[in-house]
């Protein structure tokens, strides 16, 4: 089931911001768009203050990010400031300029951002968090925001707060944090390493004997759709993927995450990271993430209509007129054991999950997320195609087909 979430109220949204992110902001800006027609959340967008701050790059970041905002449809933008600068006293009268104390820089990428939207949708409702309190940027009445702020605990206490608690959603305190896969232990590593290097040992003899792989390829689509169903259940819901943060999308959903999800044994990810080496096996897990596409990831796998079958999979993932949104019941288990498998694999073969992973994170609008997950496979193999082509899209902006149909 999917969490909607509409802005009901400045407490509610500055409560689901950071879960939206899946971590709490520092120093940072975070550009919340409203769709119409009842407020809808949209695109949410992080930046750093010293990014925005900056006098020559700063307005410039600005622009790009409501040309984002824009392009998903925003009537209206809520900005929030994540610092304890203390903005408010004398705001009005502050210099612009990023020299000096935090509190200029703050108030900088504060006005370049406010520069940037205004003249698109109005002004701007800002607010500002710190680590103590948040207030209305433009309040000037103590009574209702007093100078140290309202306390943390009205957003913590909040509806949506709670929904997040009793969902079983947990933020990480950092953005790092919340984007790092943990590395399994060493000797798990070891066993799924000796997996993996006894299953390209045995594909090399295949080769060299002619032996056709396709049997090889079968085994492993049947061993990839089982370490799914071990993480969809039974029992379980997969975890819903992980809130849009820095890049286009739009999905609008609260993160939710009930039980952790169950995955298989080292010797079997590290079977898998090696079958994923296999552009047929990888096509076939991307064509089985769509809905509707029947037994096309058999016959992918077993080499007939790979391009064409592919190509209408992406179509639905890409294509605005053929576009499909995500269906967490599916990407959410996929993540689970996609991420098992790079927490496992041995150094220099992660690439193919990891631009699966990047895929996954970019269809449901986490550029952010679809960012560190490309340079991370681009890292293990810089020539890895699907990789390459997802930081040609995120490096234009280009949304999923889904956002962009729905605009």
């Amino acid at each position: 089931m999917t969490t909607v979430i509409r802005a009901q109220g400045p407490r509610e949204l500055l409560a689901y911001v950071p879960y939206r992110l899946g971590y709490r902001p520092r120093d940072s800006v975070v550009l919340v768009g409203l769709r119409p027609p009842r407020g809808r959340v949209g695109l949410v967008v992080r930046v750093d203050v010293a990014d925005l701050a900056d006098l020559e790059h700063g307005p410039q970041v600005a622009r790009s990010v409501v040309g984002h905002l824009a392009a998903d449809g925003a009537q209206r933008v809520v900005l929030v400031a994540y610092t304890d600068a203390p903005l408010r006293t004398g705001y009005t009268d502050a210099p612009l300029r990023t020299g000096g104390d935090g509190v200029a820089r703050a108030r900088a990428a504060v006005e370049h951002c406010r520069e940037a939207v205004e003249p698109h949708v109005g002004p701007v409702e800002a607010w500002v968090v710190s680590s103590t309190g948040w207030y209305a940027l433009d309040c000037a009445e103590d009574d209702c925001c007093p100078p140290a702020g309202r306390p943390l605990r009205d957003l913590e206490s909040s509806e949506v707060g709670a929904h997040m608690v009793l969902a079983g959603t947990a933020l990480a305190d950092s953005r790092e944090d919340a984007l790092r896969i943990p590395r399994a232990g060493a000797e798990a590593r070891r066993r799924a390493a000796r997996a993996a290097r006894r299953a390209h040992e045995r594909a090399a003899r295949a080769a060299q004997a002619g032996e056709d792989p396709v049997d090889d390829r079968v085994r492993a689509l049947a061993l990839w759709r089982a370490a799914v169903a071990l993480a969809a259940g039974p029992g379980r819901r997969g975890a819903e993927e992980a809130p849009p943060a820095e890049g286009p999308g739009r999905p609008g959903r609260a993160p939710r995450e009930a039980l952790a999800p169950k995955v298989p044994a080292a010797p079997v990810l590290g079977r898998l990271a090696a079958a994923l080496g296999s552009v047929p096996v990888r096509d076939a897990v991307l064509v089985s993430l769509v809905p509707g596409t029947g037994d096309l990831a058999d016959r992918t796998v077993r080499g007939a209509d790979v391009d064409s079958g592919t190509g209408r999979a992406i179509a639905a993932i890409v294509d605005p007129a053929a576009g499909r949104a995500p269906d967490p019941s599916v990407t959410g288990p996929t993540r689970a054991v996609l991420e098992a498998v790079v927490a496992h694999a041995p150094r220099g073969s992660a690439a193919p999950a990891l631009a699966l992973l990047a895929l996954l994170a970019w269809w449901h609008g986490d550029g952010g997320r679809a960012v560190r997950r490309v340079e991370e496979a681009l890292a293990e193999d810089p020539a890895h195609r699907l990789a390459r082509l997802l930081a040609s899209a995120l490096d234009a902006g280009v949304p999923p087909g889904w956002v962009r149909a729905d605009v």
